[in-house]
């Protein structure tokens, strides 16, 4: 399938000191091989190579294999996502209630408009070989930490204002990001079911153990 992507015309050489623009331009390419085909099997070393306009070689100085190129298209997403939300959270104000329901709908908008980004982040659909590549597991026990850190901190705020009764923020937290996901993955793959209206402010409200609205 990558054999039949369009190739870019052949891009013009870096000058001295421009490599980093080269490596951008090759995630950049990466991410749009994944947004067209949905398939992380798509984005090879040959086929981000021809839609850049480089030859393969020149890949090698940036990523010494393909799951190097993911894991930068990962964190990249990793990154939009926290920037996502954080704009959500500015936009929301100082109430801590607020801001909960502004991060957990800003991470299911997050969600629906970049499907095959997601699913790359926690769907699944990349699951690198540790044994097969130069990735290690240090490189992937981190992604997701800083999103996961702010999902934390806004429910310790909650907890904090008398908004919440929880009495293990980590675990919490943890719990309603899997209701988030669960949520997520399942308005993507079922395309019949006719969802309850505001079931999501609803699992928010219960797996952050939010006092009922008055």
């Amino acid at each position: 399938m990558a054999d039949n992507i369009t190739a870019s015309p052949a891009r013009v050489r870096n000058r001295r000191g421009e490599g980093a623009r080269l490596r951008d331009d090759i995630v950049a390419a990466a991410v749009e091989l994944l947004d067209e085909t949905g398939d992380e099997k798509a984005v090879t070393l040959r086929s981000v190579a021809r839609r850049v306009g480089i030859a393969a070689p020149s890949i090698y100085r940036h990523f010494p294999d393909q799951p190097t190129i993911m894991l930068a298209v990962v964190q990249q997403a990793f990154a939009e996502l926290e920037q996502h939300l954080s704009a959500a959270l500015t936009a929301a104000g100082d109430e801590p209630r607020d801001r909960l329901f502004a991060f957990c709908r800003g991470y299911l908008d997050f969600a629906e408009l970049h499907p095959e980004r997601y699913r790359t982040m926690f769907g699944g659909l990349w699951m690198p070989a540790l044994g097969e590549t130069t990735l290690t597991e240090a490189d992937l026990a981190t992604l997701g930490d800083a999103t996961l850190g702010m999902l934390m901190e806004i429910v310790r705020e909650c907890v904090g204002a008398g908004e919440s009764t929880s009495t293990d923020v980590s675990v919490d937290a943890v719990a309603l990001w899997l209701g988030l996901h669960g949520l997520a993955h399942q308005r993507a793959s079922t395309v019949a079911f006719r969802w309850p209206p505001g079931i999501a402010d609803r699992m928010i409200t219960t797996l952050a153990h939010l006092k009922n609205a008055t």
